[in-house]
């Protein structure tokens, strides 16, 4: 099996985008029993970082800028490590995540072992 990173993007703090605490319990249920799925399958190898909002970038020449920036729409939010034997299984794995419910997206990335 072979790891991929799992990295969650949430479309951006737009109003229309506000969840009730209900939807956002909901949500967290969901997210709960999903994770709880694919570690039950033993095929969560690392639960991850859920993101937070300090932000700094750093470029060459000694540039640092602070984000996150109004015009990026999604943002990222978080990731997960999970085990699959393809590409096509770990895509499986991700479309059951619940940030989908939200209009986020999930890119799936294989990861590559240095060393």
């Amino acid at each position: 099996m072979k790891d991929f990173v799992l990295i969650f993007r949430g479309v951006n703090d737009d109003p229309a985008n506000q969840l009730s605490q209900q939807q956002m319990q909901d949500i967290m249920t969901n997210w709960q029993n999903w994770m709880g799925g694919i570690a039950a399958q033993n095929k969560l190898a690392s639960r991850g970082y859920r993101l937070g909002d300090e932000i700094s970038t750093l470029k060459p020449g000694n540039v640092v800028t602070d984000g996150p920036y109004a015009e990026i729409k999604e943002m990222l939010s978080g990731l997960i490590v999970v085990k699959a034997d393809s590409l096509a299984e770990a895509k499986e794995i991700a479309k059951g995540c619940p940030i989908l419910q939200i209009n986020g997206s999930v890119e799936v990335r294989s990861v590559i072992v240095m060393g």
